[in-house]
């Protein structure tokens, strides 16, 4: 940019995607670039801004990355934003510049779809913190974002010659491909979505646009890269509700590089931190004496977890590959931890 900003747009402004409080993320983001924002600066906004985010179908770190390597001007944002994203929903954005003016908003359109989650589900969820939604998508949509994500990468899917190449969107398991449609089908699922609703509890939740992951077996080239056992959000107590969310695009065994979490932790986790040592940093502790398990399901299964759980993925000491997408749903109200402990 040729002029620095001095000044952060109000949530309310709008360009020509006519979508509230994009503008003003935008302008705390330079601000940030730049160095003129303190740590921790309008935390009290990161939800809304994320939000604005999924609205838009970009990825937070899509983002975040693009504003640093381009310190853009609005319209040109906006025009990236159109070029990766394509044109917003129009429902979608006037449904969340209502939230933004009126507060809580709730989808009709949801409001009486057959639950997903039965008695048993969810009595398993309350004890264990997770849940497995069986056939969550078809086995052919399975396959078929399988061999996008191959073509993505240039790989063969059972090519072991082809897996260990690199790609710019690698990075570890994880692989920077967050826009297609059938991605976006995917996060739609309407059984994955009422999952989610009925978890909590309100249909007024929006879905991210997050990454996939694709993670051969380990060998010499290619050691277990992790993630390992660890949470996304603060540990400092109590730990608000919040959800997060993996598809098995292809069936996976435990020992498959399975995602793997600590059963029933969300109601363990306040009396294990008060028995650390004064000045123990628990995430530097052995997360993996805590009783961690392997989750093995098939092709379109999906895996719904507390976030108080420890979770990571595991090594992969089978013969194929694992092949995921990452996908959450949660509300524009929920609160994060502004200490991060």
């Amino acid at each position: 940019m040729s002029e620095q900003i001095l000044e952060i747009a109000a949530s309310d402004e709008t360009g020509k995607l006519g979508i509230m409080h994009l503008k003003r993320y935008l302008d705390k983001s330079l601000l940030k670039r730049m160095g003129l924002l303190q740590s921790g600066a309008f935390h009290e906004e990161w939800i809304t801004d994320t939000t604005v985010l999924k609205v838009l179908g970009i990825g937070l770190e899509q983002a975040m990355v693009y504003v640093y390597h381009n310190t853009p001007s609005f319209d040109r944002f906006e025009n990236w934003i159109i070029e990766t994203g394509g044109m917003p929903d129009a429902d979608t954005v006037a449904q969340f510049n209502r939230l933004l003016t009126e507060g809580h908003v709730e989808d009709d359109k949801d409001l009486g779809q057959e639950d997903v989650l039965n008695g048993d589900d969810l009595d398993f969820w309350e004890q264990n913190g997770y849940v497995i939604i069986r056939n969550a998508i078809s086995k052919e949509a399975s396959d078929q974002t399988v061999e996008l994500i191959c073509d993505h990468l240039g790989i063969k899917r059972y090519d072991a010659n082809t897996w260990y190449n690199e790609h710019p969107s690698r990075q570890g398991i994880m692989v920077q491909f967050f826009q297609h449609p059938l991605l976006a089908q995917n996060r739609r699922s309407p059984k994955i979505k009422r999952a989610f609703e009925q978890l909590w509890q309100r249909t007024d939740i929006w879905v991210n646009t997050d990454r996939v992951g694709f993670n051969p077996p380990e060998n010499l080239r290619q050691p277990f890269q992790g993630p390992r056992l660890h949470w996304d959000v603060s540990i400092r107590q109590p730990i608000p509700f919040g959800t997060q969310g993996i598809l098995y695009l292809a069936d996976t065994a435990e020992n498959q590089g399975a995602f793997t979490l600590v059963p029933g932790f969300q109601h363990k986790i306040g009396d294990w931190l008060k028995s650390l040592p004064e000045g123990a940093d628990p995430r530097k502790e052995n997360l993996y004496a805590l009783g961690p398990k392997p989750i093995a399901a098939n092709a379109g299964d999906f895996i719904l977890w507390h976030q108080a759980l420890p979770h990571g993925s595991s090594p992969n000491t089978s013969a194929l590959p694992r092949f995921v997408q990452y996908i959450n749903y949660e509300p524009a109200d929920q609160k994060e931890d502004s200490v991060w402990l």
